[in-house]
């Protein structure tokens, strides 16, 4: 199993709007497609915190999946409405836009008991 953690910046008066869309994939409305989405892009495990900063809110997320560069590539691709959507829905939070991808983040530590 593979994991990525990373740190995504909320863009200024975003974070209610990302908050609520989380909501919606993690209990509401889009929970079907969500999950839908993430066992077509073989993750088994995806979770997000929202960390307030002093330069702002920032989302904190893990992924875990047999095959990260697979399944962020599916994320970025994919033309299922749902995963479209997401996708509008990150350019709009954080200002990333995952078809055009981004460097993996250096990881520093870790440690397994």
């Amino acid at each position: 199993m593979q994991a990525i953690a990373f740190a995504a910046p909320i863009l200024p008066g975003k974070t209610q709007a990302d908050r609520d869309a989380m909501e919606s994939c993690a209990h509401g409305d889009r929970q079907a497609d969500y999950e839908a989405s993430r066992k077509r892009a073989g993750i088994v495990r995806e979770a997000v915190w929202i960390q307030s900063t002093p330069g702002g809110d920032v989302a904190v997320v893990l992924i875990e999946a047999s095959d990260i560069q697979a399944a962020m590539g599916s994320l970025a691709t994919s033309e299922d409405p749902f995963d479209r959507w997401f996708r509008d829905n990150i350019k709009d939070a954080h200002g990333m836009d995952l078809a055009e991808g981004f460097p993996p983040p250096e990881q520093m530590l870790d440690f397994r008991g």
